[in-house]
C-alpha cells in the first residue's frame, strides 16, 4: 500500500508528512496511538515529542524494551488539524493501512494508547478508562502463517498522562505496561483475561 500519496480523506491536504510507522517489523509488541501531533507531522515519525519520551521511559522501565524493539504506528497516518480528534471517516479511511501493518508485523501483543486505538481494535464504544486494566484477545489471524491472533492491552495516551500531571494515571499506565509484558510471555488463550 502506498501511503505517501494517499488522498482517501481530507487530512492529506493539511499534512506535512505521512506518519506511517517505525520500529522492528517483526516485533512481538506493537504500539498503536491515535494520530500524529505537530512534532510527529514534521518528523514523519510517531511519538517523537514529550509523549514519545514518556512512552520510551515507561517501555524501558516496565517492559524492558527500547522503542527500536517494538513497532509503533497510529490509527490515522496524517495529523488532524490543531490536534483535534480524528473523525470517524478519517479513521475508516486509514483502517486498511493499520490492518495491513498488523498483518505484516504479526505481533503477539498490541498496546493501544488512548480511546481511538482501543475502541477500533477491541470493537467497543467504551472509553479507555473502562477498557484499561484488562487484556483482550483478537483472533482473526491477520499474520501470514499465524495461528495465534494477538493480545490487546489498552492504556492511556501518554499526552493525557502528561496533561494530568502524572499521579494516578501514570501509575495506571505503568500497571498496563506490566500487563503487556506479562501478555508477551503468555500463550494465546481462548478467552478474555481480567
Amino acid at each position: 500500500m502506498e501511503v505517501r500519496s494517499c488522498s482517501r480523506c481530507p487530512l492529506y491536504s493539511t499534512r506535512t508528512k505521512v506518519v506511517f510507522g517505525v520500529g522492528d517489523p517483526t516485533a512481538d509488541l506493537m504500539i498503536v496511538g491515535e494520530g500524529p501531533g505537530r512534532e510527529e507531522d514534521l518528523a514523519g515519525e510517531p511519538f517523537v515529542g514529550r509523549s514519545g519520551k514518556l512512552l520510551d521511559e515507561l517501555l524501558l522501565e516496565e517492559v524492558q524494551l527500547r522503542r527500536q524493539q517494538c513497532y509503533i504506528a497510529n490509527v490515522v497516518k496524517c495529523r488532524p488539524p490543531g490536534n483535534r480528534d480524528p473523525k470517524p471517516d478519517e479513521v475508516e479511511s486509514c483502517r486498511p493501512y493499520l490492518e495491513e501493518q498488523l498483518r505484516l508485523v504479526n505481533p503477539r501483543v498490541v498496546l493501544t494508547l488512548g480511546r481511538f486505538a482501543a475502541q477500533l481494535l477491541i470493537g467497543s464504544k467504551e472509553g479507555v478508562k473502562k477498557l484499561r486494566g484488562h487484556i483482550y484477545q483478537r483472533s482473526d489471524h491477520l499474520g501470514q502463517n499465524s495461528d495465534r491472533g494477538f493480545w490487546i492491552v489498552p492504556t492511556y495516551h501518554p499526552s493525557a498522562v502528561l496533561r494530568a500531571g502524572g499521579g494516578v494515571m501514570l501509575a495506571e499506565m505503568r500497571a498496563d505496561l506490566v500487563r503487556a509484558k506479562e501478555a508477551l510471555s503468555s500463550s494465546f488463550p481462548s478467552q478474555r483475561l481480567a
